[in-house]
């Protein structure tokens, strides 16, 4: 007689490959990221279903992403840097141009090849570090720069400050991560210092205009510096337990620009104030050191340096959001991991998450 498997055992070998304490953590992010959404999208039809629908996207991508081994990775690091950057040397000469932006390309759908660039780099710059490892020299290094240096440049011509600084710091975590000497980093901050003129005069009018409205948004409330004045307000207003869930004036009252997007941590500190937030930051300070420790015992150079980048890119994230609806760094839209509505950043993050899952399951595998 056939006796039926509880539901549990069931799905047990499909769930097995999610690293528990990671998946807590993003589930805990996503769920709070869907309450503030419900209350920042009252008055957008369809936000919250849409999310939902990302959310399943990206777990189904997190789950593909854990189940392929390392080694698989690896393979396909070179292909899919080269992919990205033709892909990026390609909206240079047939990209689509929305608000003044050519950032997008149609290869039988929209897509925006600098996104891709996120995970890329990190995997070329750690397969490039891999295959050196033990002959590590300062030719290297410059070799591994202009790697890095290449892509940036395009999506810096698009334009795209966010997505360029996301990528730099995906690509500069796996050079630092592989040794780079503490004389050049230093080196390299004072030469930027030094070159902040010149790259004051090649910046874009409404670039340095962010910059301005950061040091003093005030000279323009209602024009370019209403978003961190409004945003600001919000986040204060909030006190220290908040005004409570749907109660926030300054998001229903439609005072928050881009409330669903890059500026929904706005919409949280208001409605649930400094406890809230502080809830929030150990969720992601958390991510951080599960992702930390899972690169501290990976097996090889690889992952280690794939696992290290990927979670300083989640930090670098975080850090970029909050700061800028804080107003202590500029408005560069940059999307809050795992809360912010939209599709490309949610499933790209949830790659790189089911990575670090890979990484840490193939790690127990080889042990046993």
């Amino acid at each position: 007689m056939l006796t039926q498997r509880p539901l549990w055992q069931i799905v047990r070998p499909y769930v097995s490959v999610f690293d528990g304490p990671l998946a807590i953590i993003i589930f805990l992010i996503m769920s709070v990221g869907m309450v503030t959404l419900y209350s920042a999208g009252i008055g957008f039809s369809g936000r919250v279903e849409d999310q939902l629908r990302n959310i399943v996207i990206a777990f189904i991508v997190m789950w593909i992403a854990a189940n392929v081994p390392p080694q698989t990775l690896m393979r396909f690091a070179v292909p899919l840097y080269v992919a990205g950057v033709t892909l990026l040397l390609a909206v240079v000469f047939f990209g689509i141009v929305k608000n003044g932006a050519r950032r997008w390309i149609n290869v039988g759908m929209i897509i925006q090849p600098s996104e891709m660039m996120k995970i890329a780099m990190p995997l070329m710059l750690a397969w490039y570090f891999q295959r050196r490892e033990g002959q590590l020299t300062w030719r290297e290094f410059i070799v591994a720069a202009l790697i890095l240096i290449l892509p940036i440049a395009l999506i810096l011509k698009q334009p795209d400050l966010g997505t360029a600084t996301l990528v730099l710091a995906s690509g500069l975590s796996v050079i630092f991560l592989a040794g780079l000497s503490w004389r050049v980093i230093i080196g390299g901050i004072i030469l930027g210092l030094a070159s902040l003129p010149l790259v004051w005069r090649s910046m874009h009018d409404y670039q340095r205009e962010r910059v301005l409205m950061l040091l003093d948004p005030t000279t323009d409330p209602l024009g370019k510096g209403f978003h961190i004045i409004q945003s600001t307000i919000a986040v204060g207003s909030g006190g220290i337990t908040g005004k409570g869930w749907l109660k926030g004036t300054q998001a229903h009252l439609e005072f928050i620009p881009e409330r669903t997007t890059d500026f929904i941590f706005a919409v949280f500190s208001e409605e649930f104030g400094l406890i809230g937030c502080a809830v929030l930051l150990m969720l992601y300070l958390l991510f951080f050191i599960r992702g930390l420790m899972i690169a501290a015992h990976a097996p090889t150079f690889f992952t280690r340096l794939l696992a290290g980048a990927i979670t300083i890119i989640f930090f670098t994230y975080a850090f970029v959001n909050m700061g800028m609806v804080s107003g202590i760094v500029p408005v560069v839209g940059v999307p809050l991991p795992m809360m912010s509505y939209g599709g490309t950043a949610l499933v790209t993050l949830a790659f790189g998450a089911g990575i670090l899952m890979s990484i840490q399951r193939h790690r127990k595998l080889i042990q046993s």
